[in-house]
């Protein structure tokens, strides 16, 4: 085996691991998020407004979705390879709104990209692994096989979609707490600072 072999071998065990650890990662990094949030209540508003967005493009792919089953084209699948990314990414761009603090902002960012495109390639080779030619007629647009399905909020549930939006709004309902502590927190430090004498 030569040494660029071994590097890919290394490089693909390496995004495996990462696309298997993204959740425990994720809750990791929330700790994280949580902790260096400046939320006020009108970050928090907007977004999670944002972020109920992306919350609900993935509730739509979810719903479309029949994992490891077969190549979905129904649905925001017709649109977009990988619509739950998609609406994570939205997700995560809504909390960082919410959380008004650029470090927390950077962490999502840091933590989305590195987990998203570990998960990307992990699935597509997945997919074309299990799919081959099918996979590829869809990634090309050719494939409309299913493309009629109706979106099935059974489907949704068993895709267990229920997780990431009881894990949204707890976060949300996390921040919106903090913020409520943080403004007259932050009120009251300008004053003491701006006040003379003091």
């Amino acid at each position: 085996m030569s040494d660029a072999q071994a590097r890919d071998g290394s490089g693909a065990r390496l995004v495996e691991r990462l696309a298997r650890r993204r959740v425990p990662l994720g809750f990791a990094f929330a700790i994280a998020i949580l902790w260096l949030a400046r939320p006020t209540m009108m970050t928090v508003r907007a977004g999670g407004f944002i972020a109920a967005i992306g919350e609900a493009v993935r509730i739509w792919a979810a719903g479309h979705l029949n994992k490891a089953r077969e190549v979905t084209s129904s649905g925001p699948y017709r649109w977009t390879a990988h619509p739950l990314y998609m609406g994570s990414a939205i997700m995560g761009v809504g909390l960082a709104i919410a959380c008004a603090s650029g470090v927390a902002a950077a962490l999502i960012a840091v933590y989305l990209t590195a987990t998203f495109s570990a998960a990307v390639a992990s699935e597509e080779r997945f997919l074309r692994g299990a799919f081959g030619d099918r996979y590829d007629r869809y990634r090309q647009g050719a494939d409309e096989q299913g493309a009629a399905r109706r979106f099935s909020v059974a489907q949704a549930i068993a895709n267990r979609e229920y997780r990431a939006l009881v894990g949204l709004l707890l976060v949300v309902l996390l921040l919106a707490w903090k913020a409520t502590y943080n403004e007259p927190f932050w009120r009251s430090a300008r004053v003491a600072h701006v006040r003379p004498g003091g």
